[in-house]
């Protein structure tokens, strides 16, 4: 009887063992991995005029710069639409990170950090929750003028924050997954 007893309480805190010992700390939660982003291309369009804007950084965070491209001037006083897109181009065929910042739309956001004198960007696409992404966006240029473009995808931002839902990156918040500036002759 004795030898029952001990195989039994035996057996119990060999079973009370196995359950502490498959916690949920054995299968963490899948990291979401972040993307390679080699390749910004954003594309500017006014009637039969096309403005592209390429930034190439095929070794990433290697030693050599990106290669920065513009095929031409902006027209001033004039409304283009735009769109960016994101690849991959580490890998043969690239990989189109776009579709993926446009599914997480509600934690992307697109910025377009630009002097006045170059023109007013509008965000014209929205997240599920009504919030900007920026994929899709309306330049209106000013005058005749110089300057720069940056373009910034924001990862997790604070879209109800302060000014965010108009692009002010100030209050934005978030982790940068791309960042580009292009040069800009508006004329």
């Amino acid at each position: 009887m004795k030898t029952f007893k001990l195989t039994n309480k035996l057996f119990l805190s060999l079973f009370a063992f196995a359950l502490i010992s498959c916690s949920d700390d054995d299968n963490p939660a899948p990291v979401n991995e972040e993307e390679v982003i080699t390749t910004v291309r954003t594309t500017l369009v006014a009637g039969s005029q096309t403005v592209t804007l390429l930034s190439r950084d095929l070794d990433g965070d290697g030693p050599n710069a990106p290669v920065v491209t513009v095929s031409g001037n902006l027209t001033a006083g004039t409304t283009y639409t735009g769109s960016v897109e994101f690849f991959n181009e580490t890998i043969n065929p690239a990989d189109n990170i776009t579709t993926e910042v446009e599914e997480e739309g509600v934690d992307h956001q697109i910025f377009y950090q630009a002097p006045a004198s170059i023109g007013t960007f509008t965000y014209t696409d929205t997240d599920a929750n009504g919030k900007p992404i920026g994929l899709d966006f309306t330049l209106v240029t000013a005058s005749a003028a110089t300057g720069n473009l940056t373009v910034t995808l924001r990862h997790l931002p604070n879209k109800s924050a302060a000014g965010v839902s108009t692009g002010n990156i100030a209050n934005a918040g978030g982790a940068t997954d791309a960042q580009v500036t292009y040069p800009l002759v508006v004329n």
